[in-house]
C-alpha cells in the first residue's frame, strides 16, 4: 500500500456496478479512502445525489455523466466543485462537446472508461499533489467544441422562436409522429392549409424535410406549446 498519498478520500458516483467495484478495489489497493455513493434503481432526480456526495467529504469525486435512472450527471459537476472537491469525469460518452461542457462547469479533466486504471490513479495522484492533469491546449480545444455546439443550439432556438403559434403546433404534432391528414383533422382545417404551414416551418428552420424539422426541435431541446 502506498504511504505517500496519506488517506486521500475519493468518492465514486457510478451506476455500472462492476466498473465501480473494479475501480474501488484498485483505489483501495493504492491506499485511498473510497466512498461509493449509493444509487437506487427507482427513477429520481440527479440532484438528489448531491447531499450524499457532499457528506462523503471527498477531496476527489469520480463522476459518471450517464447515471441510469438518475439521468444526466452533468448537473452535478458545478455544485460539487463549489463544495470544494475536485471532479474527474469518467465516462463512456465519446461526445467531445459533453466533455467540453464538463470542463466548462469546473471538472479538472475527463477520462473515458476505456482508460487504463493506472491513468485514473495517476490523475488522482496528480490532483493530490497539486499538479495539472490536462494541458491547456486540450482543455481549450474541448471547451471550444462545446461553445460552438452552444452557438448552434442558440441559432436553432432563435429560428424556432420565429414560428407562429399554429406552425409551432404543427411541428409539435410531427414530433408526436402524426401525419398531415391527422393534423388537419385535429385542427379542423384542410390538408392544403397544413401543407402551407409545413412549407413555412421548413423555410423558417432552413431544412428540407419534416424529419429534419423535428431533428432541429430535438437538438434545441425545444418545448412545444400545449395543444
Amino acid at each position: 500500500m502506498s504511504r505517500s498519498i496519506g488517506r486521500v478520500r475519493v468518492a465514486l458516483v457510478e451506476d455500472h456496478h462492476l466498473f465501480a467495484e473494479a475501480l474501488q478495489i484498485a483505489l483501495e489497493v493504492e491506499g485511498y479512502d473510497v466512498r461509493r455513493v449509493q444509487l437506487h434503481e427507482a427513477p429520481r432526480s440527479v440532484t438528489t445525489l448531491l447531499p450524499a456526495i457532499i457528506r462523503t467529504q471527498a477531496s476527489v469525486v469520480l463522476l459518471d455523466l450517464d447515471l441510469g435512472t438518475y439521468g444526466n450527471g452533468m448537473r452535478l459537476v458545478e455544485p460539487i466543485v463549489r463544495s470544494g472537491a475536485a471532479v474527474v469525469v469518467v465516462t463512456g460518452s465519446t461526445d467531445r462537446t459533453r466533455w467540453g461542457e464538463a470542463l466548462a462547469n469546473g471538472a479538472r479533466t475527463v477520462l473515458p472508461k476505456s482508460s487504463p486504471l493506472n491513468d485514473i490513479l495517476a490523475t488522482i495522484r496528480r490532483i493530490h499533489q497539486g499538479l495539472a492533469v490536462m494541458s491547456r491546449e486540450a482543455r481549450g480545444e474541448l471547451m471550444q467544441a462545446w461553445h460552438r455546439e452552444q452557438q448552434r443550439v442558440q441559432d436553432a432556438r432563435r429560428r424556432l422562436e420565429t414560428l407562429t403559434r399554429r406552425e409551432a403546433e404543427v411541428l409539435a404534432h410531427f414530433m408526436d409522429g402524426r401525419q398531415v391528414r391527422e393534423i388537419a383533422h385535429i385542427g379542423v382545417v384542410s390538408e392544403a392549409t397544413v401543407r402551407t404551414q409545413v412549407k413555412a416551418i421548413l423555410a423558417k428552420l432552413d431544412v428540407s424535410s419534416q424529419l429534419a424539422a423535428v431533428g432541429v426541435a430535438h437538438f434545441a431541446e425545444w418545448q412545444p406549446p400545449p395543444h
